[in-house]
């Protein structure tokens, strides 16, 4: 799932997780490793965990609980429900969470991060709408519906100041989701797994080679074609959780003019920037999440020191060299640099 600087779920960053994914035993006593896939939200998990039962029936049960909750895509859920405006709907913990720490993120990026921006999403071409003819207007119309500033939880209801008004979690609810499960298997005292739910990633202790979980960082190449996998750089993750946004693979024409999905929600015009994609590590994917859509929208130097200022957050930026040249720019922050191979 995803809006803002990360696009829908077709235009998902594929992270490749180098990791052998069948189950194996060496000698002695070791535990298995177990390998679960699955699909969930309109995409595709992978989740490896050394443990002596395979737990894939309790984690599906526990994705699709999460799922009516949290999915616009589920007519059912509770997220689709407060859309409509049914004012008899009450509100979970997964909706409060996620609620809570996008209206924290939202007021740390200065509103980059919004998940009431889908009427500018739709309008641009790239949400459940077909795009619009689009006029300064338009966009300032829709702008009035647009702003977590607008919206609140009491007792357990959405509150908003504009009935039109529409929530959309694709931006953080999947990082969330990687989330739940890694508690799910703390709670089995699982030490060694990774959780991988559409590209995002939460990972704990060591694979089945004894080293931390090598993850795979996409280069991001313009490719109307099809999806390239080509690896820009590989991170090693033994206790955190990292997740990219990217703009270079869902992007359609306005009058003539190439237009990348990444929307920003305070101007309602789509980013006009270099920054490519940009991969964020932090202690919750739920977290590294959100800030990977707000900094695709703030750009680089913004970024960066917004970055500075917010603690157990690192950043991966991959930028456009410029037209002329064929290799990319890559921009870290000071501790990002301890994951990277």
């Amino acid at each position: 799932m995803r809006i803002n600087g990360k696009g829908y779920i077709a235009s998902v960053i594929f992270l490749v997780v180098f990791a052998v994914v069948s189950l194996w035993k060496v000698k002695g006593n070791q535990i298995l490793y177990q390998y679960n896939e699955g699909l969930i939200f309109g995409t595709v998990y992978h989740i490896t965990y050394q443990y002596s039962e395979d737990l894939q029936s309790e984690i599906n049960a526990l994705l699709k609980r999460f799922d009516k909750s949290l999915s616009p895509f589920n007519e059912e859920s509770i997220i689709a429900a407060i859309n409509r405006n049914d004012t008899t709907v009450r509100v979970d913990e997964y909706f409060k969470t996620v609620f809570n720490r996008s209206k924290e993120i939202y007021v740390a990026s200065e509103g980059a991060f919004d998940p009431t921006v889908s009427p500018l999403i739709n309008v641009w071409g790239f949400g459940f709408s077909k795009a619009d003819d689009i006029t300064p207007f338009k966009i300032d119309s829709l702008l009035q519906m647009v702003g977590m500033d607008k919206i609140s939880l009491l007792s357990g209801k959405v509150i908003k100041k504009d009935r039109r008004m529409t929530l959309n979690f694709s931006a953080i609810a999947k990082g969330y989701s990687c989330d739940i499960v890694a508690d799910f298997l703390d709670s089995k005292g699982i030490e060694n797994y990774i959780v991988e739910i559409g590209g995002e990633i939460v990972a704990k202790g060591k694979n089945e080679k004894g080293k931390c979980w090598q993850v795979g960082i996409d280069k991001p190449i313009l490719n109307t074609a099809g999806v390239t996998n080509e690896i820009e750089c590989i991170a090693s993750l033994c206790n955190g959780a990292m997740a990219t946004s990217g703009n270079y693979r869902n992007f359609r024409y306005v009058d003539g003019k190439r237009v990348a999905h990444t929307i920003d929600p305070v101007s309602g015009y789509p980013v006009q920037h270099n920054l490519l994609s940009v991969t964020v590590i932090a202690d919750d994917c739920m977290t590294a999440d959100a800030y990977a859509t707000a900094f695709m929208v703030l750009g680089v130097d913004k970024s960066l020191e917004l970055a500075k200022k917010t603690p157990h957050i690192e950043a991966l930026f991959i930028c456009s060299a410029g037209a002329d040249s064929t290799a990319n720019a890559i921009v870290v922050t000071p501790g990002m640099k301890k994951y990277l191979n």
